[in-house]
């Protein structure tokens, strides 16, 4: 289940990863990295520049259990959310 564009832009309390201008397989290293530190049931947002983060970020949700919510373009970079599981 995504969300709607505009329930992801209401999101307030999230952990942000910004890992806008660096190309892959960095916004998903950066998104490895800082997971660690988000509670369980939390959202991150992850910023990137880098179009293949659209398949990447899904797909290690998938892997990893936690919930892909979904991403919007805004500004010439993507946002993508997703909730930690466990």
């Amino acid at each position: 289940m995504t969300a709607t564009v505009e329930e992801l832009k209401a999101l307030s309390e999230t952990t942000v990863v910004d890992a806008r201008g660096v190309s892959c397989p960095g916004p998903i290293l950066a998104a490895k990295k800082k997971i660690g530190s988000v509670q369980v049931g939390s959202v991150m947002e992850v910023l990137a520049t880098d179009s293949g983060t659209l398949k990447d970020i899904p797909a290690w949700c998938k892997k990893m259990g936690h919930d892909f919510l979904g991403s919007f373009d805004d500004a010439g970079y993507l946002h993508l959310f997703l909730r930690k599981a466990k």
